[in-house]
């Protein structure tokens, strides 16, 4: 009898059945599934729904997601390519029409300088999404690296992560962005980048540390290792699938909020600097002629304030989708 067939008789019936039945789940996983049988009518017989095929199924009937990915969707199209509906210079500047209101051809007003407040909200959109996906992407992809293999190994690994964590966790977000980010004269996003990634890494390494961990501990897992597949093999095909959701979303709730840091340490003065088209920039020129001029200040506060919400409500309707708990 092959190996990998499991007898009607040991199922449910004591600890042979159960380790029948994960050595079997962890065949299918490990080679391809076969073609199934056609009914008699011709048509494939229904497949049941993986957990992201659930969970896709769900985001396309909740509204909070919908109406957040629209506007991340438009916010992404106007980073990429400003000019669509924007035509201006973001840094023509006409002194004659300083702190003026609203006009014909100029929705926002001009700022204290004389340029459009309107095109400059427009370009801003670019530095503040290129910080917040790059930062998310490059936290992600080193937190969850750390925190998986972390947590898959354990031992002194574990140990030297979990203690190198706590140390990044006691440093100030805000205190530490002011001491290293003032030393840089650079004018990119990619120092904000950097600092925000070299903070923003502990939270999503424990986030992966522990469903690596819980994931290991599956009965598929303990049998695919018994059938000799390696380290390599257990990570990425039996582990990271299943530990992979509550790192997406953190950090698209994460995604945000880092958004929302680099418009803080913009304001301070540590962040972008000029020429950057920043919201930050502009919020930070605009806050000490609030009571003459304040379409200055509204509108760039309140693109950065629809953008941060817009990712956090984006992520908690992963969240409530991704969650078994919460179906």
């Amino acid at each position: 009898m092959p190996e990998s067939h499991v007898p009607k008789e040991a199922i449910g019936h004591g600890d042979g059945g159960t380790a029948a039945l994960a050595i079997g789940e962890a065949e299918s996983l490990e080679r391809a599934p076969a073609a199934r049988p056609l009914p008699p009518g011709g048509e494939p017989t229904g497949k049941p729904r993986s957990l992201w095929s659930d969970a896709w199924h769900d985001l396309r009937r909740n509204p909070v997601f919908v109406v957040s990915a629209l506007v991340i969707v438009f916010l992404v199209v106007i980073a990429l390519w400003p000019q669509l509906i924007a035509t201006g210079n973001p840094y023509r500047a006409d002194l004659a029409k300083a702190q003026q209101s609203a006009g014909p051809g100029h929705p926002f007003g001009y700022d204290t300088q004389g340029r459009d407040v309107y095109t400059r909200v427009v370009y801003g959109a670019r530095a503040s999404m290129t910080v917040g996906t790059c930062a998310t992407a490059g936290v992600a992809l080193l937190g969850g690296l750390l925190g998986g293999l972390a947590g898959f190994f354990g031992g002194w690994w574990d140990t030297l992560l979990s203690r190198l964590a706590d140390i990044f966790f006691g440093i100030p977000v805000l205190l530490g962005g002011l001491v290293f980010l003032s030393v840089v004269t650079s004018t990119t996003v990619w120092p904000v980048i950097g600092f925000i990634v070299l903070l923003g890494w502990p939270q999503i390494a424990r986030i992966a540390r522990g469903s690596v961990v819980t994931a290991k501990q599956n009965d598929y897992v303990q049998a695919a290792r018994a059938l000799g597949a390696g380290n390599g093999r257990l990570l990425l095909r039996h582990i990271a699938p299943n530990a992979v959701a509550p790192v997406i979303v953190v950090a698209t709730i994460a995604l945000g909020t880092y958004i929302a840091l680099e418009a803080t340490l913009s304001y301070l003065g540590a962040g972008l600097k000029p020429p950057t088209v920043s919201w930050g920039i502009d919020i930070s020129a605009a806050s000490t002629h609030i009571r003459n001029a304040p379409h200055m200040l509204l509108w760039p506060a309140g693109a950065l304030s629809i953008t941060v919400l817009a990712f956090i409500m984006l992520g908690d309707a992963v969240r409530d989708a991704l969650d078994p708990k919460l179906r």
